[in-house]
C-alpha cells in the first residue's frame, strides 16, 4: 500500500499527534529487553524477550507484580517490587544510549511547521529518556504524560485521555502512533485513531489485533504518510 493510500485512511481535522516515546521515538526498546531479562533473571525468573515487547507501555511495577505472579505462582511485595524495578533502573543506566527511530527527529518539527500539536504518551517514568525528550525533540513538559502522571497505565486509556484533553482538542482530533500492544488498546479505548509501528519483533498481526488502524513495518514511512496528508 503506497503512501498516499494509507493517508487517505486518517481522519479530517487533524490536529494533534500523540507520540509513544519507547521502540517509536527511541529505538529503545532492545535495551528494555536486555534489563527485564536481567532484573528477573536475579530472582529465578526466565523472562523470554518477545514478553518484553507485549508487557511494553504497563508500568514498571505493574509488569513486575503481574510477572511474579504468573511465574513464581505468589503475590509480589512492594518493597520487592520496587527492588526489581531499581534493578531494572540500573541495568538501563549501564546500556548504550538508544539512537533516534529512523526519521523521528525530523517528522516531529515537520509537524510543528504545519501546525499539528506534538504530545508524548509514555508508560516510563525513568529519567534515562524522559530527561533527553526537550533536547532531542523539543518536547515541552507540559505536553509529556509519563507513568507520574496517571493512576492507571496502559492498557487502561487514562494516559491518553489525558493527552487528548490537555491537547484541548477532540479525541476525533487526535491520531496515536504506538509500537506496543497495549499502547493500541490504550489508545483506541480512547478512541483515538492509531498507526502501529512495528519496530520490535513482534508479528505484525499482534499489533493488528490489538485494534492498530493502520499497522507500518517501522517509523520509516511515516514522513511521506504525513507529507501526503498535509499535501506538502
Amino acid at each position: 500500500m503506497s503512501a498516499a493510500d494509507i493517508s487517505s485512511q486518517i481522519p479530517e481535522n487533524l490536529k494533534c499527534i500523540i507520540f509513544d516515546m519507547d521502540g517509536v521515538l527511541y529505538d529503545s526498546m532492545k535495551n528494555h529487553e536486555k534489563s527485564w531479562t536481567a532484573c528477573f533473571k536475579n530472582i529465578g525468573i526466565d523472562f523470554p524477550a518477545y514478553d518484553a515487547y507485549l508487557y511494553e507501555g504497563k508500568p514498571g511495577h505493574h509488569t513486575i507484580q503481574e510477572v511474579i505472579k504468573k511465574h513464581l505462582n505468589r503475590d509480589a511485595s512492594a518493597d520487592e517490587a520496587e527492588a526489581v524495578y531499581q534493578d531494572k533502573v540500573k541495568y538501563m543506566s549501564q546500556l548504550p544510549t538508544p539512537v533516534f527511530c529512523p526519521g523521528m527527529d525530523k517528522l516531529l518539527p515537520l509537524l510543528r511547521k504545519e501546525g499539528l500539536a506534538v504530545w508524548v504518551v509514555t508508560g516510563s517514568k525513568q529519567p534515562t529518556l524522559l530527561n533527553k525528550l526537550g533536547a532531542d525533540f523539543g518536547m515541552d513538559p507540559a505536553h509529556i504524560i509519563s507513568a507520574k502522571d496517571v493512576i492507571n497505565g496502559k492498557p487502561h486509556p487514562e494516559p491518553y485521555l489525558k493527552a487528548v484533553a490537555g491537547s484541548g482538542f477532540k479525541a476525533s482530533q487526535c491520531l496515536v502512533v504506538e509500537n506496543a500492544p497495549l499502547g493500541v488498546k490504550a489508545s483506541k479505548a480512547a478512541d483515538i485513531f492509531t498507526i502501529a509501528v512495528n519496530t520490535g519483533i513482534l508479528k505484525p498481526e499482534v499489533l493488528k489485533n490489538a485494534g492498530a488502524d493502520i499497522v507500518l513495518p517501522g517509523t520509516e514511512p511515516l514522513i511521506s504518510i504525513f507529507e501526503n496528508y498535509l499535501k506538502i
